[in-house]
């Protein structure tokens, strides 16, 4: 049972880290570009948010919800990766042309999302908080503009609604039955 866990989160973390790794060579050799505070707390986010959502699903025993939340990051990726190599917008910040949309704000989007769909939006308020302080970070250190945030947050709160679906706990139950004119609602509750 716990390889099964450790394989699962091998997956997700290799599919987070090829995600960042760029396709073409990015020609530098200008200038280097400084990295602010707020881009770095933005990039470790990146990797935090997603990390600590799946792990959650795991620690309170949803299975079915990691997995869901795997298929939805794999959809995002694939979605945002395509349309950045097909469109090739130039950044604002010229050092390269995989602008449009934003990789960074369709994951923590994916992930902010995923809570809400999964958990309720209650639980998903930090996520939302934490994903919207990313795609601020992306804009003020000039790596995208608003339209490019904009659609990587569509993507990542689209994938949720293919594949994410409401938690269901296990110890709760209501029943309904009826019968010749005879109606019966019944309540369980499991301690």
């Amino acid at each position: 049972m716990i390889s099964k866990h450790l394989k699962f989160l091998w997956l997700l973390c290799t599919v987070l880290f090829l995600s960042t790794i760029p396709l073409q060579a990015q020609d530098t050799s200008e200038t280097k570009p400084q990295v602010g505070t707020t881009q770095k707390i933005g990039d470790v986010i990146l990797f935090a948010l997603p990390v600590a959502t799946v792990g959650t699903s795991f620690v309170i025993g949803d299975e079915k919800g990691a997995w869901q939340f795997t298929k939805g990051l794999l959809l995002t990726a694939g979605v945002t990766y395509g349309l950045k190599y097909s469109i090739n917008k130039q950044r604002p910040d010229m050092s390269n042309d995989n602008s449009f949309p934003s990789g960074h704000t369709s994951t923590v989007f994916h992930s902010a999302g995923y809570i809400h769909r999964r958990y309720g939006f209650k639980y998903s308020i930090p996520a939302y908080a934490l994903a919207g302080f990313t795609a601020a970070s992306r804009i003020d250190s000039k790596k995208h503009d608003i339209l490019d945030v904009l659609a990587g947050a569509a993507i990542g709160l689209g994938s949720n609604l293919l594949f994410t679906t409401e938690y269901q706990q296990e110890h709760m139950e209501l029943t309904f039955n009826s019968n010749d004119g005879n109606y019966l609602l019944g309540f369980t509750y499991k301690f």
